[in-house]
């Protein structure tokens, strides 16, 4: 029997890169999957490889940054599987390191947008159930740039610090409620994300000083995630966890 048996996640960034290596390893472990993302031919593709391989997937479009997408896709998720009680926000955007005096307005308002207001819209749209399920798991992918600086441009790093917060306030209001929050933060991940600086001398030179001497992988971060879904991490409440090989210890 599989560690989510019985369990429906729900999964924005679904399509590609993080988000579809959590839907492909819950789905290995018995859950039914939600795989939600603005690419729709993304999230029915990863929806498809589920089904192939005999899980139980339902591809919704979502734009995480309005309200009535959102809407939209969790009351299809609802309708077609009936409950929800296991969300990751992980659909986020990156802004390439820009810094501040670079970052124009427009810029920085998107990244925040997508990075926090979408992880408030699915959350607020989603606890609902997850109250009324008894019992559920958020997982907020944060990152490294959450726990340091120089992880990111002035929007990521402002918005994944916002992300550690949102994470820690979520397990402190509705923990009792039965809700259990934690989030992960990545480090150096092989998607295409990080695909335009990962070759770098620089970022080389950072990987090959962490104990973990590589760059991570799609899967590293959807086993973290299994894990803190699963009934294994009962006890953990509000932890943002690095899986980052040591990068933010070595820095």
């Amino acid at each position: 029997m599989g560690r989510l048996e019985n369990r429906t996640a729900f999964i924005t960034g679904a399509a590609s890169g993080l988000g579809k290596a959590q839907a492909l390893r819950f789905a290995q472990e018995g859950a039914r999957i939600v795989a939600a993302d603005l690419n729709l031919d993304g999230a029915e593709a990863t929806a498809a490889e589920i089904r192939d391989a005999d899980g139980q997937a339902l591809a919704v479009q979502i734009d995480v940054t309005d309200g009535d997408s959102v809407t939209a896709a969790v009351t299809a998720a609802i309708d077609h599987f009936g409950t929800v009680d296991t969300l990751s926000n992980t659909a986020g955007m990156f802004d390439k390191f820009v810094q501040l005096l670079d970052t124009d307005r427009e810029t920085f308002d998107r990244v925040l947008n997508v990075n926090i207001d979408g992880m408030f819209n699915v959350s607020k749209a989603l606890i609902p159930h997850i109250i009324d399920n008894g019992k559920g798991v958020i997982i907020n992918i944060a990152s490294g740039a959450g726990l340091r600086g120089g992880g990111g441009g002035i929007a990521y790093t402002t918005s994944k610090h916002g992300v550690v917060g949102f994470t820690r306030e979520l397990a402190a209001a509705y923990g009792t409620s039965g809700v259990r929050v934690n989030a992960i933060a990545p480090g150096l991940i092989d998607t295409p994300m990080v695909s335009d600086f990962s070759g770098t001398d620089e970022t080389q030179a950072n990987l090959k000083s962490q104990p973990g001497g590589r760059l991570g992988r799609p899967d590293d971060i959807a086993n973290a995630a299994l894990f803190l879904a699963s009934d294994e991490s009962d006890f953990i409440h509000a932890v943002t966890l690095p899986v980052d090989g040591g990068l933010v210890n070595t820095l």
